[in-house]
């Protein structure tokens, strides 16, 4: 049985107010606990115990796990003074959670992000010793060829001499000219520059690999002589990206995606 806890910061963990706000909440009567009202904020309770907030019959885990579809004008960080963060597109109670992100994606790269409340899933995700693959879809301009794949499967050098650990390119598609991609939602005028000459060679391909070193799918492109147009993560380890869900949008994680991690 999970530790019992303070009915104030149970409540707190919630989102539902700062533990100030609570506690007044729970002075006043507002909260019942198995069916009784409950004055105390010190009061310990169970997860298997009912507790009701107003006319909210609270659905409470140990732990909480979401999945967003990142947008591209925000940093992973859960605050910065200058930048917008992931955590402005959480909304409610949600921001108030302590949730936090697993891992982080670049500012201008979108897709699959993941929160929780458990820092041992994140350990497990993020740490060099467990190696989870992370798969991402890139489009990038210029024609791929073996020998890009090759250097994949090899370890690239990137610009600061560091070596990457053996990775995965798997070409999709290749064009000639971006004419024929301008109705597509992930290739923008403002990523390619103002050059829209049906000389232009754009790949599609996807990419696996076991770290998250800054910038590293960008930087293993450029040393080859590519330049990523757009990037997006759709999977990480078991959980893949919802295609449901619009960038900018996150929702709870299933209990069958979260048993899938833990075994």
């Amino acid at each position: 049985m999970t530790k019992a806890e303070r009915l104030d910061k149970v409540l707190s963990n919630l989102g539902y107010g700062s533990r100030s706000e609570i506690k007044k909440d729970i002075s006043l009567g507002k909260i019942l606990v198995n069916g009784i009202v409950s004055k105390d904020p010190a009061k310990k309770v169970f997860l298997t115990d009912s507790i009701q907030y107003g006319d909210e019959i609270l659905k409470r885990k140990e732990h909480y796990y979401f999945q967003m579809n990142k947008a591209p004008d925000c940093i992973t960080a859960t605050e910065d003074k200058r930048e917008k963060t992931v955590m402005d597109y959480l909304i409610g109670r949600h921001k108030k959670m302590n949730l936090f992100p697993v891992g982080r994606l670049d500012k201008e790269t979108e897709g699959l992000l993941i929160f929780t409340t458990d820092g041992k899933f994140a350990h497990l995700y993020t740490s060099p010793k467990h190696l989870i693959d992370k798969e991402y879809y890139v489009e990038v301009e210029g024609i791929l060829e073996q020998s890009d794949i090759d250097a994949f499967e090899s370890g690239v050098t990137l610009d600061d001499g560091y070596k990457t650990l053996p990775g995965r390119l798997i070409l999709l598609e290749q064009k000639d000219s971006i004419s024929t991609t301008q109705d597509s939602i992930s290739i923008r005028e403002e990523d390619v520059g103002n050059s829209t000459s049906e000389s232009t060679k754009l790949s599609y391909a996807k990419v696996i690999i076991r770290e998250g070193k800054n910038r590293q799918i960008r930087r293993m492109f450029q040393s080859l002589g590519k330049s990523v147009l757009y990037l997006r993560r759709e999977k990480m380890g078991s959980i893949v990206l919802d295609p449901n869900l619009k960038v900018g949008e996150y929702r709870e994680l299933s209990e069958r995606e979260i048993q899938s991690f833990f075994h």
